[in-house]
């Protein structure tokens, strides 16, 4: 829950004087708190004056002149893309990581560093997969003692003494562990490292990974989720992602595959009920993403929600989202914990959105799903060794937020000359409905592998039960080719085409290619959708088409919900935005412009009287964190 001090203020207005006392209102974990409803009561910002916002500091990153040297120095690929972090607030102190591993302590107030302390991970040289790319960090706090935790792209865990700086030389081995140690398997640690935020509970420092996707072999490092002592570091327990020998699951891992298979990691945000003490884990896809006739069965717990109690990581209730995965359909985003009432019955919910643009939401304390979720009959595979499930889980309720599949209902239709146009372009591929397997001729995967929902998650109002989804809908192909034996043994990956043109250099499918969806968790119904964003209006305006209205970008990052409004941020029509919503009716009340594209989740807090937006933009050599406030 959302850290709360009293302070008393006192303000000399003229003629008269007035007293009152002022609530500081932290941010103390990634989604706002550890349920992830990146919900704040904040309301000082507000629709009568959210139009008044301004900069009240920037904190330019210090890895800006590291980039700059290495720049100098011919080293260019030595720098980060977007700047993906989100800032916590404990007090009157932000804590921030950048993209190439240093913390930094700024004045929540003005904005000035505190501290700075570098982990040097920037230093192992370009990380797995995204690059130098990290999501942020976690507070702990016990008997007066204070630490920031920080997992970094080289595979260590941080503790770093909050009022010092400095590592607490009593965690660990001086104030660090090495994560690559201790998976039951010797593994290559440049295709191992952490992006996410480590998450703090019940005294507990749960931690992640992310793993190499385009790994040449079939033995990857396994994705297992460990809990260690903040203390001393030690390791508490660890949920296996792939069951070992004996274990619950093994057995849909078939011929031995569990022996060597590898990713399977839950690479995004973590959430947790620190009450009931269960931390949910979304896991992602096992090695490799398109073609599993290497690893047959269903893979437990493979692009599932898990469960599990924080004391001691015993797996209290799974879901899985898909068998035996070949669409890289990761669960992609951190669960939101809601509260919520279905036909006058309250329920204690999680609820966990999917690339392929589903909302499923269970009892989070049994695992049963709040509305029905069926297996239905889905496309079989045509490629040799593969065995794809004869069916796959629907949610009967909520509606899916994005459109799915390649069919009439979704193909772009502006003109029946753009139509002909889109229908020629897919003819030579493979498609239809949801879960439309990668083949050897190449299958049109809608929603792809970047969602439907992504790692940017949703935001949840504990007063009206809406949820809001930022999505994006964008089709992508996979073409599955013979692995030459001396480069891999995976059988078979991805190669080919990656995507298919849109007619007139028009997208393929319909509008919008960004939406917000406002899903209302007491009845399951939609409440309203809109376009994110005017996206390419312009362009289909200037070909002659009637004005369709907004249609939406690509860009997003996650939601920032407050008790007076929605703010959403992304780069529109060349203008870099963060806009303030109407929570009840999606109209948009205000946009204020931003110095670069905005690329982290904004958060909000208040301290010395005020109500502060801070949201990560920018990336490169050019990283801030920009906050805003009223006059």
């Amino acid at each position: 829950m959302l850290s709360v001090s009293t302070r008393l203020l006192t303000f000399f207005v003229l003629p008269a004087l007035i007293t009152f006392s002022s609530h500081a209102v932290d941010w103390p974990s990634y989604g706002g708190d550890n349920g992830s409803q990146k919900y704040s009561t904040l309301d000082q910002i507000n629709a009568s004056n959210v139009n008044r916002l301004e900069s009240a500091w920037i904190w330019d990153s210090v890895d800006n002149a590291t980039v700059a040297n290495n720049i100098a120095n011919d080293n260019a690929r030595a720098a980060p893309a977007g700047y993906k972090a989100t800032p916590i607030v404990v007090g009157d102190t932000m804590y921030v990581p950048t993209s190439f591993g240093r913390i930094a302590a700024l004045d929540a107030v003005s904005g000035a560093e505190k501290w700075v302390f570098d982990t040097r991970a920037w230093e192992a040289g370009r990380p797995t997969n995204l690059g130098y790319n990290t999501r942020g960090v976690a507070y702990w706090e016990e008997d007066g003692e204070e630490r920031i935790f920080f997992a970094t792209n080289d595979s260590t865990l941080w503790s770093i003494d909050v009022g010092s700086g400095q590592p607490d030389t009593n965690f660990g081995d001086n104030g660090r562990i090495d994560l690559s140690l201790g998976l039951g398997r010797e593994i290559d640690k440049s295709q191992y490292g952490v992006v996410s935020p480590p998450l703090v509970t019940n005294n507990r420092v749960v931690v992640n990974s992310i793993v190499l996707d385009g790994g040449r072999t079939k033995e990857m490092p396994p994705g297992h989720v460990r809990a260690f002592n903040p203390i001393t570091g030690e390791l508490e327990w660890m949920f296996k992602t792939i069951p070992q020998a004996g274990e619950f699951g093994n057995d849909t891992w078939e011929d031995g595959s569990w022996e060597y298979s590898g990713n399977t990691n839950s690479w995004t945000i973590m959430s947790s009920d620190d009450e009931l003490g269960i931390v949910y884990i979304p896991i992602g896809t096992p090695t490799n993403d398109w073609y599993g006739g290497l690893r047959k069965g269903d893979n437990l717990f493979a692009e599932s929600l898990v469960a599990v109690r924080a004391e001691d990581g015993e797996l209290l209730w799974h879901f899985q989202m898909v068998h035996h995965g070949v669409w890289d359909y990761d669960l992609p985003a951190a669960p939101t914990l809601v509260d919520i009432t279905v036909d006058g019955r309250e329920i204690q919910a999680v609820a966990a959105i999917s690339k392929q643009g589903f909302t499923y939401v269970f009892d989070r304390i049994t695992g049963e799903p709040v509305w029905p979720i069926e297996e239905r009959m889905v496309p079989q595979s045509t490629v040799p060794g593969e065995a794809l499930s004869p069916t796959q889980p629907f949610p009967t309720k909520p509606a899916a937020f994005e459109p799915q599949g390649i069919s009439d209902e979704t193909l772009i239709d502006f003109s029946a000359e753009l139509r002909r146009e889109a229908l020629q372009n897919i003819e030579n591929y493979d498609y239809g409905p949801l879960f439309t397997p990668p083949s050897l001729r190449g299958a049109i995967q809608f929603p792809g592998w970047g969602g439907g929902g992504e790692w940017h998650g949703a935001a949840f109002d504990p007063d009206t039960g809406l949820y809001y989804i930022p999505s994006a809908s964008a089709p992508i192909v996979v073409q599955l080719r013979e692995s030459p034996a001396t480069r891999s043994d995976l059988g078979f990956v991805r190669g080919g085409p990656r995507s298919v043109a849109g007619p007139q250099g028009l997208p393929l499918t319909k509008p919008p290619y960004g939406r917000i969806t406002a899903i209302n968790l007491n009845t399951g119904e939609h409440e309203w959708m809109v376009p994110h964003g005017e996206g390419i209006r312009q362009q289909i305006i200037d070909m002659g088409i009637l004005d369709p209205g907004p249609v939406g970008g690509q860009s997003r990052v996650g939601p920032l919900l407050t008790k007076a409004l929605l703010f959403m941020a992304q780069s529109d029509g060349g203008l870099n935005l963060i806009r303030a919503y109407n929570k009840a009716t999606g109209e948009i009340i205000h946009e204020e412009e931003l110095p670069l594209p905005p690329q982290g989740t904004p958060m909000t807090y208040f301290v010395a009287g005020k109500q502060y937006i801070s949201i990560a933009v920018g990336g490169g050599g050019d990283s801030r964190i920009v906050t805003l406030s009223l006059p």
